[in-house]
């Protein structure tokens, strides 16, 4: 017997013989019964999608029960999903990934041009108000920066290309008043996150930043907002929307918008608690038309629809 044969042979009975203790009896394994484990794909459901301005377990906080309230009212099977990016959103959109889309004006615009979206319902924000306005940050102890002039030739950082409160208001603003893209030293993006604006302002990485308005509550536990200051704010544009791919069934669709105007914050303590978790207290019906003001902005400031 070859030495490499047998030096094999050793070390399996060795490992037989330690296997098998004392009085221990070998267990005999059969092979004959046999369970095939297969894949189980997911149940046809209406995708919804919340724009990704915060991170995904923010966003499911926020919209879950939304999302069960919808399926319970409508009958209609309902999943959320979670788009990585703004523009994974809008891809998401066109290969029929999302079937309802709540996103900011600016987006809607572009699922509006580009594949026919349909507005359904725009929110009424907690102040009482179917707008909103986007915010110019900066440190309150960066003495620099006293008033929106005072922005030229500095860092800037905003949310994403597609964020109207965080990228696409403010623009409209400093043209507003004198400034355009080449007047800043720089303008980087936050991968789509409110809270990584303020976080970078925060910690000094950019003298100014901007956000949709509203947003320092969600970092309040994370830092002392009281170090941050408003610079500037714009004016008021329609607020987020609610919109539905064309190749949903018209009938399902008045089904969602009848059940989120149905939606009582004054008078039915389930539906303000499924409200307070989306931090917005209602719907108005919208369509297509609300939204002319932001194609007239984006052509304003040079930015692309389509």
């Amino acid at each position: 017997m070859p030495k490499s044969v047998f030096s094999l042979f050793m070390l399996l009975a060795a490992f037989l013989l330690f296997s098998c203790g004392e009085g221990e009896e070998a267990v005999k394994v059969s092979l004959d019964k046999r369970q095939e484990i297969s894949f189980r794909p997911q149940l046809p459901a209406i995708t919804y999608a919340y724009l990704p301005q915060y991170s995904n377990t923010e966003s499911f906080q926020r919209h879950h029960r939304l999302v069960e309230y919808l399926a319970e009212q409508t009958g209609l099977p309902m999943r959320q999903v979670f788009p990585d990016t703004f523009t994974h959103h809008i891809s998401m959109f066109g290969q029929g990934k999302i079937d309802i889309s709540f996103s900011n004006p600016f987006i809607y615009v572009k699922l509006a041009n580009r594949f026919g979206a349909k507005a359904m319902a725009r929110i009424i924000e907690e102040d009482g108000r179917a707008e909103f306005r986007g915010q110019i940050i900066a440190r309150k102890d960066n003495e620099a920066i006293q008033s929106i002039k005072d922005c030229r030739g500095k860092s800037w950082v905003a949310v994403d290309p597609s964020s109207a409160g965080g990228y696409l208001f403010p623009l409209g603003h400093f043209v507003d008043n004198g400034l355009n893209l080449r007047d800043f030293k720089e303008v980087v993006f936050a991968g789509g996150r409110q809270e990584n604006v303020i976080l970078g302002v925060y910690a000094g990485l950019h003298d100014l930043g901007s956000i949709r308005e509203g947003s320092l509550k969600v970092v309040e536990n994370k830092i002392d907002i009281n170090q941050i200051k408003v610079v500037a704010s714009s004016r008021s544009y329609p607020g987020w929307v609610y919109a539905y791919s064309p190749r949903m069934p018209q009938e399902a669709a008045d089904k969602i918008r009848a059940a989120l105007l149905k939606l009582d914050y004054q008078h039915n303590p389930r539906h303000r608690a499924i409200l307070d978790a989306a931090k917005f207290i209602g719907f108005v019906p919208s369509d297509d038309r609300d939204f002319d003001p932001v194609r007239e902005l984006s052509k304003k400031v040079g930015l692309d629809l389509e």
